[in-house]
This record gives C-alpha cells, sequence and structure tokens, in this order.
C-alpha cells in the first residue's frame, strides 16, 4: 500500500470518530430544535382551535335563539359559515402535525370526528327537532376537545417550563371564555322556559365560578401583562353592561320570569365574547412569539454548532491534506532521487569510475564531492534526515569505487611494469639465443635453442596478457593487411602444442586490416591453447575460416568433454561484456580475449558441438576485414579436396633490419630466410579438421594461468637482429613464426611432410594420396589412419569436425554464388579429407 493510501487511512480514522462524537453532540442541540419548531406549529394550530372556539360559540348562540325562536335562520346561517371557514383552517394546520402528545391527539380526533358530525346537528337545528338542551351539550362538547388540545400542547417534549405555564395560562383564558358563552346559552334557555329551573340555575352559577377559576388560573400560569390586558379590556362599558345584566339575572330566582330582555342580553354577552375573544388572540400571539423565537434561537444554535464542527472538520480535513501532499510530496522527491541515484545516476559513475584513467588525478574524497548530493529533500524532520543520510551513503559509495579505482590503476600501472620488465627481458634472452644461433651446427642443440626460442613467444603472449589487463595495447603497428590463414599460422605458434592445430576450410581473400592483425591473432592464439590444454592428446584441433556476407567467421573446434549450458552461459557473458577490473587469475585468458574483442567489435561465443567438444566461434566485422585482399600463392599450392600439402602462409614480419642468415644444418632444411624448415608450424598444420573444441572453452583463462601466454605474435624469423622496445610490449620484439622447436632426428622422428620452401621462407607440404592422412601429423603412438594404399574403410557416422568442414564449404558456396566471384576450388589453401 501506497504512502498516500496510509496517510488517508491515518486521517481517516479520527476524523471518522470526530464525526460521530460530533454528531452525538449535537443531536440534542438539534433535537430541541426539531421540538422547537413542531411546538410552533402546534401553537399555531392552537391559535387557530381559539378561533374556531370563538366561532362555534357564536354559531351555538344563534342555534339556541333559532331552536328556542329567540333568533332568525340568516344569523345561524352567517354563523356556519364563518364556522366552516375556520374548520378548514383548522384541518390544514393540524394535518402537518407531528409528535403530538397523547391527549392533544386524542382531542385532533375527536374534533375530526364532530367537524363530519356537524351537517346532521345544523339539519336538527334548522329544522328545530333538537332541544336546547341537547344542542348546547353537542356545541359543548367540541369546544372541549379544542380546548383539551390547546392545554395538551404543553406537555409536548422538550418543551420549556416557562413555555408550558403560559399554554396552560392561554388554554385557561380560553376556557374562561366557554364559561361566558355557557353563561349565555343558559339564560336564553331559561328566557325561553320563562325562568330558571333549579338544574339551569346551578348551571348558570357554576359557569359564573367556573370563569373565575378559569381567569384565577390564568393569573396564577400566566404573566403579568396578560392581567393587565385582561383587566383593561373588561374595564370598559360594554364588559361592565354585561357584567352588570348577569348580576341582575343572577339575582333573579327560581321560577321568576327574567326582566332582562332576550336581545338586550344577547348583545351584552357577544359584546363581552368579543372582548374576551381580543385579550385571546394576544395571548395566544404572545405565546406563539415566544415559541417562535426560542425555535429560532434553537435553529440558530443547533446551525452554529453544526457549522462549526463542519468548518472545524473540513479545516482539520485542509490541514491535513496540505501537511500530507508536503509529506508525500517530499516522500516522493525522495523516492525518485533514490531511484535515479540507484538505477542511473550510481551505476553511470561507477562505469565512469571503472574506465582506465577515470580518476584524472583527483582523489577519491574530491570525486565523491564533485558528484554533489543527489537527493534535495533535507530538513529538520525525519524526511530530512533521511535524505541527508542517504546522502552520506552516496557520497560513500562513490568515495569507496574511486577508491578502489585508484587501487585498480595502480595495480595496473604494477602489470603493466611487470610484463614491460618482463619483456625487456625476454628481448635479452632471445637476443642471446640469436648470438648462440648464428655459430650452432649441432642439429640437437639447434633442437633445443629452437624450443627456448618459442618458449620466448609463449614469454611474450603472457607478458601481452598482462598490458591487456593492464588497460595496454599491443605497440606494433603493421604497415600492410595479411591474411586470415597467415593470423592463424601466427596464433598458432604462440602456443605450447601447436603441432596439434590443424587447418580445416579456409576461404581465399579474407584479410585481416593491419591494425588489428595482432590483436587478431592474440584472440585466436587463447582460444587455440584453450582447446588443445582441455582436449585429448592425440586429438587434433580445427579451425576453419568462411566469410558470411560482409562478415569471416572462424571457427575452432576441439573432441573434449565440453561443458554444460550453464556455464557456457555464464562464460559467453562474460565474453560479451569484459570487465573493467583485472579479474580472476585463473581466467586471464577468457578476459584478455573479451577486451580485445570489444576493442575491435569482433564477436566470441562458445557452442555446444554435434559431437564430443565445443565450438569457439569468432565472427570479425567488416571494419576487421581487409577489402580486395589478394593472397600470395605459392608455387606448390595443392589443389583443394585431397589430401595434398600446401604452401603455409607467409610470416607476419613487419619492416625492420633484416638479420644475417643462418647457413643450413643437418635435419634442418633452410628456408627462403635463413628458417629451418623444422623451425616452423609447418609439421603440425595437417589436412581440414572438424571443428570442435576441447571441454575447457570456457575456461580460456586457464591457458593464461597454467602456461606462460604471451600476447603478440612475433615475426622476424630466427636469426635476424631485434630491435629493443621499450614501449607498452614492454620489450617484446619481432620474431619469426619458425620460432619452434627444431625438427626431431630422422633416426627418432617421423617422417615429415616438408617437401620444400615457399617464396616467403615458410615450408611446404608434401602431396599426399587421397583419403589418407600424413604420417607427420600423427603424433607417436597415434592410431594410424587409412592410407592411400589401403581399402575404402567401411562407412560410419561423421565426427563433428566433418560437419563443421561441410557447413564451411557449404557457406562458401553460397558467398560465391552470391558475389558471382566465380571462383574455382583450387582458390583455397587447405582441403577437407574424407574419413
Amino acid at each position: 500500500m501506497k504512502i498516500n493510501r496510509r496517510l488517508v487511512l491515518l486521517v481517516t480514522a479520527p476524523l471518522t470518530v470526530a464525526v460521530a462524537f460530533s454528531v452525538l453532540a449535537l443531536a440534542p442541540a438539534t433535537n430541541q430544535a426539531l421540538q422547537a419548531g413542531r411546538l410552533t406549529s402546534m401553537v399555531e394550530v392552537a391559535d387557530q382551535a381559539g378561533e374556531l372556539t370563538y366561532r362555534l360559540q357564536r354559531e351555538r348562540a344563534a342555534a339556541t335563539a333559532l331552536v328556542s325562536e329567540q333568533g332568525d335562520a340568516e344569523e345561524f346561517r352567517l354563523r356556519t359559515e364563518e364556522t366552516d371557514r375556520s374548520i378548514a383552517g383548522f384541518r390544514s394546520g393540524a394535518e402537518g402535525l407531528s409528535a403530538v402528545p397523547g391527549s392533544a391527539r386524542g382531542a385532533l380526533d375527536r374534533i375530526e370526528r364532530f367537524a363530519e358530525e356537524m351537517p346532521g346537528l345544523r339539519a336538527q337545528v334548522r329544522s328545530g327537532s333538537s332541544t336546547v338542551s341537547a344542542l348546547a351539550f353537542g356545541y359543548r362538547i367540541v369546544i372541549a376537545d379544542l380546548n383539551t388540545y390547546r392545554d395538551g400542547i404543553a406537555q409536548a417534549d422538550g418543551v420549556d417550563a416557562d413555555i408550558a405555564d403560559r399554554i396552560r395560562a392561554a388554554a385557561a383564558l380560553s376556557e374562561a371564555a366557554e364559561h361566558t358563552a355557557q353563561q349565555q346559552v343558559t339564560v336564553a334557555r331559561a328566557q325561553a322556559a320563562g325562568g330558571f329551573t333549579t338544574a339551569s340555575q346551578r348551571t348558570f352559577d357554576a359557569g359564573r365560578m367556573g370563569y373565575t377559576e378559569s381567569i384565577g388560573v390564568m393569573f396564577d400560569l400566566g404573566p403579568g401583562a396578560w392581567r393587565t390586558w385582561l383587566e383593561r379590556t373588561l374595564s370598559g362599558a360594554k364588559a361592565l353592561e354585561a357584567r352588570r345584566l348577569e348580576d341582575e339575572i343572577g339575582r333573579t330566582g327560581t321560577g321568576k320570569e327574567i326582566t332582562v330582555a332576550p336581545k338586550e342580553w344577547q348583545k351584552a354577552a357577544n359584546d363581552r365574547q368579543e372582548l374576551l375573544r381580543s385579550v385571546e388572540k394576544r395571548v395566544d400571539a404572545a405565546v406563539l412569539a415566544q415559541v417562535s423565537d426560542v425555535r429560532t434561537t434553537l435553529i440558530w444554535t443547533a446551525g452554529a454548532e453544526v457549522a462549526l464542527v463542519v468548518l472545524t472538520l473540513v479545516g482539520v480535513v485542509v490541514v491535513a491534506i496540505r501537511l500530507g501532499r508536503v509529506m508525500i510530496r517530499r516522500l516522493r522527491d525522495l523516492r525518485n532521487a533514490a531511484h535515479e541515484v540507484a538505477h542511473s545516476g550510481l551505476p553511470t559513475v561507477m562505469s565512469e569510475l571503472s574506465q582506465p584513467g577515470a580518476l584524472r588525478g583527483a582523489t577519491p574524497e574530491e570525486v565523491a564531492r564533485r558528484t554533489g548530493d543527489p537527493v534535495r529533500t533535507t530538513g529538520e524532520d525525519e524526511i530530512g534526515e533521511v535524505g541527508e543520510a542517504f546522502n552520506a551513503v552516496h557520497h560513500e559509495a562513490v568515495r569507496l569505487a574511486a577508491q578502489q579505482a585508484h587501487a585498480h590503476e595502480q595495480l595496473a600501472e604494477t602489470l603493466v611494469g611487470v610484463a614491460r620488465r618482463g619483456a625487456r627481458l625476454t628481448a635479452v634472452m632471445v637476443s642471446e639465443l640469436d648470438t648462440v644461433q648464428r655459430d650452432e651446427a649441432d642439429p640437437v642443440r639447434m633442437k633445443t635453442l629452437f624450443a627456448l626460442d618459442h618458449l620466448a613467444v609463449r614469454m611474450e603472449r603472457n607478458t601481452n596478457n598482462l598490458l591487456v589487463l593492464g588497460g595496454y595495447g599491443n605497440a606494433r603497428v603493421r604497415s600492410a593487411d595479411v591474411g586470415c590463414s597467415t593470423v592463424i599460422v601466427a596464433a598458432a605458434q604462440q602456443i605450447e602444442r601447436f603441432d596439434r592445430v590443424s587447418l580445416g576450410v579456409i576461404e581465399s581473400g579474407i584479410g585481416i586490416t593491419a591494425r588489428a592483425v595482432h590483436d587478431v591473432a592474440h584472440i585466436l592464439a587463447e582460444l587455440l591453447d584453450n582447446a588443445t590444454r582441455y582436449s585429448p592428446p592425440d586429438k587434433q584441433v580445427g579451425v576453419a575460416v568462411w566469410r558470411l556476407w560482409d562478415r569471416a567467421v572462424v571457427q575452432i573446434v576441439d573432441e573434449g568433454v565440453g561443458m554444460t549450458a550453464e556455464r557456457r552461459a555464464v562464460h559467453n557473458a562474460a565474453l560479451r561484456e569484459p570487465q573493467a577490473g583485472i579479474g580472476d587469475v585463473r581466467s586471464m585468458g577468457l578476459h584478455v580475449v573479451a577486451r580485445l574483442a570489444a576493442r575491435h567489435g569482433i564477436v566470441v561465443e562458445l557452442r555446444d558441438s554435434s559431437g564430443p567438444g565445443t565450438i569457439a566461434e569468432v565472427t570479425l566485422p567488416a571494419k576487421v576485414l581487409a577489402l580486395d585482399f589478394v593472397e600470395d600463392q605459392g608455387p606448390s599450392q595443392g589443389d583443394p579436396g585431397n589430401d595434398v600439402g600446401y604452401e603455409t602462409p607467409p610470416p607476419i614480419t613487419p619492416p625492420g633490419p633484416q638479420g644475417r642468415r643462418q647457413p643450413a644444418r643437418a635435419g634442418a632444411r633452410p628456408g627462403r630466410h635463413g628458417t629451418p624448415v623444422g623451425a616452423g608450424i609447418g609439421p603440425a598444420m595437417g589436412p581440414a579438421v572438424g571443428t570442435g573444441m576441447g571441454p575447457a572453452v570456457g575456461t580460456v583463462g586457464a591457458a593464461g594461468a597454467d602456461a606462460p601466454a604471451a600476447g603478440g605474435d612475433r615475426e622476424t624469423p630466427p636469426g635476424h637482429e631485434r630491435p629493443r622496445d621499450d614501449g607498452p610490449g614492454g620489450g617484446a620484439r619481432d620474431r619469426g613464426h619458425g620460432a619452434a622447436p627444431a625438427p626431431r632426428p630422422a633416426r627418432d622422428e617421423p617422417v615429415s611432410r616438408v617437401a620444400g620452401v615457399s617464396s616467403s621462407g615458410l615450408p611446404v607440404r608434401q602431396r599426399r594420396a587421397p583419403q589418407q592422412w600424413p604420417a607427420a601429423g600423427r603424433r607417436e603412438g597415434a592410431e594410424q589412419r587409412p592410407g592411400a594404399g589401403s581399402p575404402r574403410p567401411s562407412p560410419r557416422r561423421r565426427d563433428s569436425r566433418q560437419v563443421s568442414d561441410v557447413l564451411a564449404a557449404y557457406a562458401q558456396g553460397i558467398n560465391r554464388s552470391t558475389n558471382h566471384r566465380g571462383r574455382s576450388a583450387p582458390d583455397d589453401h587447405t582441403e577437407r579429407t574424407e574419413k
């Protein structure tokens, strides 16, 4: 999970808790505001209930007068219309009420049923079928329910005590008005009946008493202003007239006729009801205003609390987001810097420091400071401390790499110094050998001298290996291109068992550019040395060369036990990417081949052979090959396809002074430049052999570890004077390819294949019969192969060398047909021998 999601979760958890507690804290205020809103609605309906009560009282008075024949129907109709309008308003207000207390809810239900039954009651009034007592009772029930609703809303939830008292006081005033309205009906009925009865008298007195009690409740529960309003209202002439008539009627005894006229009483009673209704309206308005103010206050309080909580939460979220974004941005900058250093910056610095001369005289500390700080995210917090720690780690890593590069440069300089000293000593030894060889006539001692001379060639290769590992190259520069076959011969002369190297199919016209001759010879020498060391001693190591479009392919094949695919993959990777350091001494040859190949873009790859052994394939690019190269054909060139001796390619001889020629000796045939015939690689250069390589091809460096190896071929023939060379070659001097052991005496050596010398001064092989191996090409004790006179052997399975020759010949034919060269088979220097 990424850091931004972690921070979101980290902030979300406390915010969730804060929101939950905020909701719990806001619930009471919000609930009070809602209750205040509901109470306001109920008070508004109570105001409408007071209006409905007044209209019902007026309608009841008109109905009583109509039934008792003291009024007319038109008055009753007007009163019913007023009542209907009031009922409609009350119903519309009561429909939206919620959370009404139980008593008030019951009263509302009964009022609703009475409203539905009113048309029947009115019909009885109009028809005169109802009595005054029944009529008065019906109206009295609904008016009592209206007063019950007004008093019941005081029991609603969340109603303040003061507001509840005022609601009860307003209800008490409404009950007082109802008592006066009942007195009006009682007096009208008594007037119609001719006087009070005992029951009607008690009803009249109960009304007066009820009025007094209700007014007393209002005075007790309501504020003093309400009492003032009532007293001032009832102190007028109309109120005094109504009281006077009330007192007069009250003094009338039972069974006596009431002296007050009905119309006079009706007018005075109506005037008093209007005055009480005016006071009731003011009281209801005051209650509604107070409830509305409380509701507004509670709503504002709840809203303020909600807004405060919301603003607090929003502020916390904004602050968390800003701080989180800053933190995440800094962490991302730190991550990007770390990735850039880990995957680009530090590897680049390490690669630069691994190159020779990367320090340029600077100390490791100066190199580390020069790279700078990769992380800019620093500060006093933990993220800044991590950035500073990362910069410190980067600085230390670069310093250690620079220190290691400095140590490698010192080691490389040491190797180069040792190599140059060894080269100078080798040059001195070769000079002494040349001096001894000039006057030596004994073939046995000459053979020993030639063996020492060949050992000097191998020592020179080993010296050149050290120069390559130290970052230097061969100091020699040739002035002319050289044929590929000549380079192969020069490479073979730099190894110990040169007599086991056998040339296979070598396509003519393949030349090596002058600047790459010595390095290509060095590469082939390392590979040939490895192949001969890690293959059976009685087996030949084959070399084949052919052109492939604009490149040339050289295959070195041995018949060893081969290697595993994993080990071959490791060695191929090392050959593709040479190490910058000195490398493992045990695989020095591998590192040398890799460095030299990388220098010229040469591809060296180890492959598995179809038979036993391994194939080392060297692909020479176009920039290494010489264009339009023409080889010097010798006079003894044989026809390809037969086991015919061929002229050995000319030696790699740089321009220089020619030494004096040596006289011919017994057992040694002088060449063109005085080189004994047996001293060259001629006896080892057999016919075309397969293309396999020994089991240790992957351990190319083994040749450089177990035996001395020299990097450069030596071109000047033995017996010539050699100038000293103090360059990177460390005193290595040019020697001819004839620097090899002298031929064995005729009495104990196999018959040599050498028949003469070429124009270049190298031995030429004798022509052999087809399908017969040269006797000199076999080691002593080797199995005799079919000769010229022997019967044709039975067919058998071809080995890896034959397969390689067939492939090389096929590739050669494809190239010729593609390039329209039209060359014939005799253009080749060698031929395959059928087995």
